[in-house]
């Protein structure tokens, strides 16, 4: 990352290079631990009595209802980036979130999150196949092992026994995760006119109340049951307190340093680093709401990380007129004309 587009990220204070990546892995890394933790918070809710779309817009109105300040001072992203907010609201949030919650009250935290890492490879099986543009080996290589490791996580040996439904819930948390590190990096290059990712995060935030708000009902929603506690592989815990977690660190915090770690960085490099979460979100469900995964499904769980890290990592610099690869700066640019 140059110098300037450092300075921007960093609210213009003259971070050199070095610095800035080290800040933006930080980030990353941080990013990744709050997103990992949310599913474990949101199961025992859901487990409670409380539908997924339900959680979903709690969390997702909780945590508007906190960045409301920064969505008026940044009122001018309304009229200069109109497509952005609505694109960042539907998939970024609305999107991910709603999908994400729904797998997982089907499936174990930890399978939801390792389908929904699939989505280097939907990235370049759309750029090879729909856009016919040629690819790296080394994306290639990643996508055949982020595949052969999603057979060895979902178990397809044991025919139909896993539940498609939910394997298809987590497929579309993965393409909307695509369009999230996409869009988190929309404007990085033009300068002072970059639109403030404080502010898209705050209006995607809104955009996504909105959306869920008519999706979710909320009105029909069993509100008693916050007043309550949920069960967590036996241990009794607030059900409010889950719901703070989920709002404040699993969302806030979350995006906060997600998008930020993604201006500093790249949505390649971003999306490596992200990949920790499911690790995070694994080893959590693993030990607070005891969902054990077995042998195999650990290896390829490894295996799906490998393949998204190798994918992701291979992406060319920007203006290179080498094949594409994951997030690579082709199909940033792609997404950006079609969000436009």
């Amino acid at each position: 990352m140059h110098t300037s587009e450092s300075s921007r990220a960093g609210g213009g204070k003259g971070v050199g290079p070095g610095d800035g990546r080290g800040v933006g892995l930080g980030l990353a890394l941080v990013s990744a631990l709050a997103f990992g933790g949310s599913g474990v918070a949101a199961k025992p809710l859901i487990e409670a009595g409380l539908d997924p779309l339900h959680v979903v817009w709690l969390r997702v109105a909780g945590a508007a209802l906190v960045m409301l300040p920064l969505a008026v001072r940044h009122r001018a992203l309304l009229r200069s980036r109109p497509a952005l907010l609505a694109g960042f609201g539907l998939l970024g949030v609305a999107g991910v979130q709603a999908f994400y919650f729904a797998s997982i009250s089907r499936i174990p935290v930890g399978v939801a999150l390792l389908v929904e890492y699939l989505a280097p490879a939907l990235v370049l099986g759309w750029v090879r196949f729909v856009q016919r543009r040629p690819v790296t080996r080394a994306a290639a290589l990643g996508v055949v092992l982020a595949v052969g490791g999603l057979a060895c996580v979902v178990e397809v040996w044991s025919g139909l026994s896993f539940d498609a439904l939910g394997l298809l819930l987590a497929l579309g948390a993965a393409c909307c995760q695509v369009g999230y590190f996409v869009l988190s990096d929309q404007g990085s290059d033009s300068g002072d006119q970059a639109p403030d990712p404080l502010g898209v995060i705050a209006y995607g935030l809104l955009v996504g109340t909105a959306v869920l708000t008519a999706v979710a009902r909320p009105w029909t929603m069993d509100f008693s049951v916050l007043a309550q506690r949920a069960d967590m592989n036996g241990t009794p815990v607030a059900a409010g307190l889950l719901l703070g977690w989920i709002v404040l660190i699993a969302t806030v915090l979350a995006y906060v340093t997600g998008v930020v770690s993604v201006r500093r960085l790249s949505p390649a490099i971003a999306g490596v680093v992200a990949c920790l979460e499911a690790v995070v979100a694994t080893v959590l469900a693993w030990v607070l709401l005891g969902e054990h995964l077995s042998a195999p499904q650990i290896v390829g769980g490894a295996v799906v990380l490998l393949g998204a890290f190798i994918a992701q990592s291979s992406t060319p610099a920007k203006g290179s007129a080498e094949p594409v690869a994951a997030g690579g700066p082709e199909s940033r640019l792609s997404a950006r004309e079609n969000a436009a």
